[in-house]
């Protein structure tokens, strides 16, 4: 139960404390709505429809208010290279910035939806009790206003009916437009922040997620317009709605009940999101900053598989191991930014980047660079790179542990380049200080030679820990997760040599997946009373099945081995 609690427990704790705050304020505001007398005769125009619109309304600027919050890298940065702002609990839950990003955008659809069905009905029947010609209290009410002396409870002053009058109230009312807006670039942003979307058409993502800006403006100025109204206190002093809706024919005149009078409720928005908007405008000053700072291409390495290396120097550029950064190419275009993870380590004078040649921007980038030309590209004719970052990531944590697991899928092997690199580099000046003694490196790969850019990185790490009489520092294991028939014929004949005929290493190549139970039943044995630091660069399958192998392989017993999941999230 103990694991449970460190891999699962905060997460869970987090999410129910977002659930509750969400539950506790859609349930105050509908109360808030849908009892006191202030909201009496609203609610006979419009019945707990209005609740229904104003409770929603509440959550939305609560998870308004968060939405920005997670994707402040650099203040999530600091704080989590912050050792008196963050313990290693906490700073694992900043690695799920973007999960938490996710969970609040989905909440803000669904209450937007709540909101928009519910005033669907209010302008309905706002509009119904307008043209009413019978003399209901709906329609007594919405004569409200007519006179220059009274105020009004309903917002719609035209005579127009249904359906033309509710077309007229959501195009020509501040509230309508501004709701109509700010709902269709709701529903671009989120259907184009799908994985499909995401991965193959990144651009489309990356511009319809800047609708972002049009959404917040839009949102900050809906309730500007006071369209939902209530009776004011004074009023409510001298007209009791409880008692005078029964004699509103009569309101005004002498011995009876006061004509009561109503204000707006002024807009509250702005109050909850112009904290989180300040930060991420002082975030996206600072990314403006650091984009305009020089940044160098030094060297330009084509690896096999379509993956090239990009070694750059920035003047007082710092990284840790794992961290990743943003990468603008203005020669592709001036606007997209693209994450990719270092593959450098920080004891290196340059930091590098190995960008797979997967889709449009990857591909100017590549001919931008000259990769395409077989002649030899000079320096000055690269191409200018704008860098933004690092910024940090699970990854960083790997030198907690004294024992740790890294997983790589596929070009997710990338962050732990950064890793291994580093581990040499200390070996090779100061390995006394070095708090991690076992490392277990697994690396799925579909094609042979995804790992040939890999492998020198291997050998030299292999052929240091043997000079070191340390051979077992590092154990690897590569797996092939696709290959044909006349490959596996070629492997067959090999095996008995040596080296591997695909990485070259010692260590044979491996065929199929890892049974992961065993891996971790072994490594278990191995190394009782341990905390190891599981790390992924993978797929959302391959992290569940990592997930739920790290609590089962842990023990309850707090001084029994405990597998702690880490997963890269940018």
């Amino acid at each position: 139960m103990g694991n449970w609690v460190e891999n699962e427990g905060l997460s869970i704790f987090v999410v129910l404390v977002w659930l509750g705050l969400n539950v506790f304020l859609f349930w105050w505001y509908y109360l808030v709505y849908d009892v006191p007398p202030k909201f009496f005769y609203t609610r006979v125009l419009l019945g707990r429809a209005l609740a229904l619109a104003r409770a929603p309304a509440a959550c939305l600027n609560f998870n308004c208010m968060l939405i920005l919050l997670p994707v402040c890298r650099n203040l999530l940065s600091f704080l989590r290279g912050s050792s008196a702002c963050c313990s290693t609990r906490v700073r694992r839950q900043l690695d799920r910035n973007l999960t938490f990003h996710k969970m609040v955008a989905w909440m803000i659809a669904l209450h937007t939806a709540i909101h928009t069905i519910a005033h669907l009905f209010n302008v309905e029947w706002n509009v119904q009790a307008r043209v009413e010609e019978t003399r209901t209290l709906a329609a007594a009410l919405s004569s409200l206003g007519d006179d220059p002396k009274q105020s009004y409870v309903n917002f719609y002053r035209n005579t127009i009916a249904n359906p033309v009058g509710g077309l007229y109230v959501a195009f020509t009312y501040l509230a309508g437009l501004t709701g109509v807006i700010i709902t269709l670039a709701l529903i671009l942003i989120i259907t184009s922040s799908t994985k499909t979307i995401r991965r193959s058409y990144f651009e489309v993502f990356w511009y319809t997620h800047h609708l972002f800006v049009i959404f917040f403006i839009g949102l900050v100025i809906h309730g500007a317009g006071r369209i939902v109204r209530g009776q004011t206190a004074e009023s409510l002093a001298e007209h009791n709605p409880e008692i005078c809706y029964k004699n509103f024919s009569s309101w005004g005149s002498k011995g009876s009940c006061p004509i009561p009078q109503f204000s707006g409720n002024p807009p509250m928005t702005w109050k909850w999101v112009v904290g989180p908007m300040f930060l991420y405008l002082c975030e996206r000053l600072v990314r403006l900053w650091r984009s305009q700072q020089k940044v160098v291409i030094t060297k330009v390495v084509i690896h096999p598989f379509k993956t090239i290396e990009l070694q750059m120097m920035k003047k007082g550029f710092k990284m840790e191991v794992g961290q990743y950064i943003f990468v603008k190419c203005p020669a592709v275009s001036k606007l997209e930014w693209h994450p990719f993870t270092l593959t450098s380590a920080p004891e290196e004078d340059y930091f590098s980047i190995h960008v797979r040649i997967v889709g449009d921007w990857t591909e100017g980038l590549f001919n931008a660079c000259g990769c395409d030309k077989q002649e030899f590209q000079e320096a000055w004719k690269l191409p200018k790179i704008a860098v933004d970052g690092p910024f940090g990531t699970a990854s960083e944590d790997v030198f907690s542990y004294e024992t740790v697991m890294l997983v790589g899928a596929g070009i997710g092997v990338t962050p732990f380049a950064s890793v291994l690199k580093s581990v040499w580099y200390k070996y090779c000046h100061d390995a006394t200080n070095l708090k991690l003694k076992k490392i277990y490196f697994y690396w799925l790969c579909r094609d042979t030679h995804a790992f040939e850019w890999f492998a020198d990185l291997l050998q030299s790490l292999e052929a240091q820990m043997q000079e070191r009489n340390n051979a077992d520092f590092l154990s690897y294991n590569i797996y092939l997760t696709g290959w044909d028939e006349s490959q596996a014929t070629h492997f067959v004949v090999h095996h008995e040599e040596e080296k591997d005929v695909i990485t070259g290493l010692k260590q044979k190549t491996l065929y199929g997946r890892p049974n992961w139970e065993n891996e971790f039943k072994t490594i278990a044995g191995k190394h009782p009373g341990s905390r190891i630091g599981v790390f992924l660069c993978g797929p959302e399958g391959l992290a569940d099945t990592l997930n739920k192998q790290s609590i089962s392989n842990s023990e309850a017993d707090p001084r029994g081995v405990h597998f702690i999941f880490n997963k890269e999230n940018f």
